[in-house]
């Protein structure tokens, strides 16, 4: 049980902070939070690795290079382990492959932001409410060559989080609809000297849907629309020993908060202006409208660099860092991840470290993924 007085602090303390850094935050954030073990055992990333049960949230083009014809994955992430203890992501997985040549994929991510006990006074008897979010997808891959496919992906994502007898009559579950748009490649295997390579790359824009609103007629918050993409290599020494090495861009689509009447100050009559942009609008304008320039927009670009190393196919070591501007939320943190794979099961775990002064709510907590890989095998040269 938690107080509502705790909920509201982080929050504000959150707002406070984006203010200060000109942070971009949106709605829904839980779309951007790694959902399995294996991508958080790399550093956040999944848009250019090779495919497994859980590339819907990453790159759903994946699934069209996928070697079995099912698969599916679970996964459990605790968040804010360290002061509350049921706040967690739940996500689960299906793809299923028509032929060699495209599959279809759907996913669920449910975010729980646990009971929240509500009071007027402090001896009144509490109220409970169980604020939550969930997304639904659904998405289509095609090859449309041997080395290149692409996939669109739909999503449903409803926002939960009225707390009833606040006072607050017009408040009310928000809804919306988004689109993916993403390509994967995966090169033949290539032979050099001394071992073996295949070439990867990946790129998604997640997320592309009207802005979302908790009130009639009140603010509405843009959705994190997201454009990741990056490159990898795997070395394939002998077909017990590969090693992959990926990289991954990250950045929001979003427009950035700003001074638009000049006063020196990003006030309310900012934030009127701000809620004026439309989506797509917001889309184009995050390529160019930081205050700061050039310099602040590659100040809004995260990356990540990952390992994973791969013995047998049945065991899995991998390690990642993820890097973000001091500016723009300084998320930096290392990360180490295992998997087991047994038969058709595969477990996958992860734990983060964070190397910065501000805290990551996902610091020193253990992820958990389980995936099943069923029915019959497909080659992909």
């Amino acid at each position: 049980m938690k107080k509502l007085l705790l909920f509201a602090f982080l929050v504000s303390l959150f707002k406070v902070s984006a203010q200060e850094d000109r942070v971009i935050t949106t709605a829904v954030p839980f779309l951007t939070i790694a959902a399995d073990a294996r991508a958080a055992g790399m550093g956040d990333m999944g848009v250019a690795t090779s495919v497994d049960a859980f590339s819907q949230q990453w790159n759903p083009a994946k699934f069209a290079f996928a070697e079995r014809k099912m698969g599916i994955g679970v996964s459990y992430t605790p968040y804010l382990e360290s002061i509350i203890t049921d706040i967690a992501l739940l996500s689960g997985n299906y793809y299923n492959k028509i032929n060699d040549r495209s599959a279809f994929a759907f996913s669920l991510r449910y975010f729980t932001l646990g009971e929240i006990e509500l009071r007027q006074f402090a001896n009144d008897i509490g109220t409970v409410a169980k604020p939550n979010e969930i997304a639904i997808d659904g998405s289509y891959s095609l090859k449309l060559s041997d080395q290149f496919s692409m996939a669109v992906a739909g999503r449903f994502i409803r926002s939960n989080l009225r707390l009833p007898e606040t006072g607050d009559v017009d408040s009310q579950a928000a809804s919306a609809f988004a689109v993916d748009v993403a390509g994967y490649y995966r090169s033949r295997e290539i032979a050099y000297n001394s071992f073996d390579g295949r070439w990867r790359a990946g790129f998604n824009i997640s997320n592309l849907g009207g802005k979302i609103s908790y009130d009639e007629g009140g603010q509405e918050n843009f959705l994190p629309t997201n454009l990741k993409f990056g490159g990898g290599f795997d070395f394939i020494f002998d077909q017990d020993n590969v090693l992959g090495l990926t990289l991954e861009f990250n950045k929001l689509l979003v427009p950035t908060p700003r001074d638009f009447d000049g006063d020196g100050d990003v006030d309310a009559d900012d934030n009127v202006e701000y809620q004026n942009i439309t989506f797509l609008n917001g889309v184009f304008e995050s390529f160019g409208d930081a205050p700061d320039g050039f310099s602040e927009e590659l100040k809004e670009i995260t990356w990540a660099l990952g390992a994973e190393y791969v013995y047998q196919d049945a065991f899995m070591v991998r390690a990642g860092y993820f890097n973000e501007s001091e500016d723009k939320g300084s998320r930096r943190f290392f990360s180490l991840g295992a998997g087991f794979k047994f038969r058709a099961a595969q477990i996958d775990l992860s734990y983060l470290f964070s190397s910065s002064q501000v805290r990551n709510p996902l610091e020193n907590t253990l992820r958990f993924s389980l995936t099943f890989l069923l029915g019959e095998e497909f080659i992909n040269d």
